[in-house]
């Protein structure tokens, strides 16, 4: 096998398709798309992130500007968490645009995720948002498929294998020239969504963690250029298999339909019915009642925190709780919201469980599927994943938790021991510079350790998929005819 065979047979196909006018038109159209695309992203990305951040002062601004007031009351009075929009989702929205982006944080309370973009728009989401990480996930390999289907089986038709044979080439060096040319295509369509992507990194003001960043960029580029090679070795497969172009354009057209929308929806239907999740309604049912059964703090009477009162005062050596050397209304309120805390983490933890599952199931099939695939490691490294909204989830779940308990402790040390319970009354009240010693919430990217852990088995997936593409290559060499 020639080298310098292998480039001819590569600028031969390339010179052959750039002679057509279909090429031009589609790199237009194309070209059109990724315009769209790329401001469309950038736009979001700016609009949303503006807004959040807005949106975040003004609950600062609202939380500081609260007069001396009970703590407790601020525990109830509570803020907002809003989730700050990764760099690299301008160009993969991933499954940003249905986890919602703000959540409300109170004492005892662990509220949903909110406000989502699905929320606020018609039906017409559903079918998908135009992304730059959508054209080279779907309508590229559609595009590459459509000019490579006849890179072989069309010169068999007319005869032009058997000169190329009798000239010296050997099938080798034919399927992996035309596999060449056609990902040299392949990358006049992805050069350009690239170099919008890193002129927005490198030119963008106000980005979180540029380092991360650029390293996730990297990450996502290799994983792109594989996922083409393995499109671009898939059409010259398949064109050298069928026995004529058209059977070869039906075939790749199966395939995109098979492994971009039958697995896929099949997959999540799957996922759905084996490991069915409860309704948000019996959800939070089940963490009340956990609650009730283990012990109400806002209940005087209730026997699990009458049994602590016990042991508190036994242990201080006191017979009554406004002998205590704290507030004893905090110190409930402090129990009862760890109490609290935990199971509704317990419960937390077992509904992930199983939406990991359920996200396992078509994951699994990105071993077979390489579209699946690149969809994970995209979504994984742009930070819009379901990892990525989880991480979400916990930071704004740690930093309620911590508020709760900061007030807790400001009612334990600065209210009076002879206020057993309550928060109602002007004496009862600590001032309000307090309010603006605890720090405000800030969204901080999910680390790209946790990212790489994500896209692991997408990664493994591309590196399998172009390892036996070729290893088919070299195989058909062996079997392919030219008659």
């Amino acid at each position: 096998m020639k080298r310098i065979n292998i480039g001819l047979l590569g600028r031969y196909f390339l010179k052959n398709i750039m002679q057509t006018k279909v090429i031009y038109v589609l790199l237009v159209i194309f070209m059109l798309l990724t315009a769209y695309s790329a401001v469309s992203g950038i736009n979001n990305y700016t609009e949303q992130n503006t807004i959040r951040q807005e949106h975040q002062q003004k609950a600062r601004q609202s939380w500081e500007a609260n007069p001396d007031k009970h703590p407790h009351r601020m525990a109830h009075f509570g803020s907002f968490a809003f989730r700050k929009k990764q760099p690299l989702s301008m160009f993969d929205y991933g499954i940003e645009s249905f986890t919602g982006n703000a959540v409300f944080l109170e004492a005892h309370r662990q509220n949903s995720v909110n406000f989502s973009d699905a929320g606020f728009s018609t039906g017409a989401l559903r079918f998908g948002e135009l992304s730059m990480a959508m054209l080279l996930q779907l309508v590229l390999p559609l595009i590459l498929f459509f000019l490579g289907f006849s890179a072989i089986a069309s010169e068999r038709e007319n005869g032009t294998l058997k000169i190329l044979l009798s000239q010296g080439a050997n099938w080798k060096e034919i399927l992996l020239g035309k596999s060449l040319g056609l990902f040299v295509l392949a990358l006049l369509f992805f050069i350009p969504i690239m170099l919008v992507t890193f002129f927005f990194l490198f030119f963008g003001e106000g980005l979180i963690d540029p380092s991360d960043s650029w390293q996730r960029f990297l990450l996502l580029l290799v994983g792109y250029v594989l996922f083409l090679l393995i499109i671009c070795v898939i059409s010259i497969v398949v064109s050298t298999t069928a026995h004529s172009a058209k059977n070869a354009l039906l075939t790749l057209l199966g395939i995109w339909l098979l492994m971009v929308v039958l697995v896929p929806k099949t997959s999540q239907a799957i996922g759905n019915a084996v490991y069915p999740t409860p309704s948000k309604l019996s959800f939070q049912s089940a963490v009340e009642r956990d609650v009730i059964k283990k012990g109400d703090s806002h209940d005087p009477n209730d026997p699990y925190f009458n049994t602590l009162r016990d042991s508190v005062l036994a242990v201080h050596g006191v017979d009554s709780v406004t002998q205590l050397p704290f507030n004893y209304g905090g110190f409930v309120m402090r129990e009862g919201e760890r109490t609290s805390a935990n199971l509704y983490r317990k419960h937390h933890d077992s509904l992930l469980q199983i939406y990991e599952k359920q996200n396992n199931i078509s994951r699994y099939t990105g071993i077979l599927n390489p579209f699946v695939a690149i969809k994970t490691v995209s979504m994984a490294f742009t930070g819009t994943d379901f990892k990525g909204y989880i991480d979400f989830q916990a930071q704004a779940e740690t930093y309620r938790y911590q508020l709760a308990q900061e007030m807790n402790e400001l009612q334990m040390e600065y209210i009076s021991t002879k206020k057993i319970s309550g928060s109602e009354g002007k004496k009862h009240v600590v001032g309000h510079e307090h309010w603006e010693e605890f720090p405000d919430f800030e969204h901080r990217m999910q680390p790209l350790q946790s990212s790489l852990s994500e896209a692991s088995l997408g990664i493994f997936s591309l590196v399998v998929w172009v390892f036996l593409s070729f290893l088919g290559l070299v195989y058909l060499s062996k079997k392919a005819k030219a008659i």
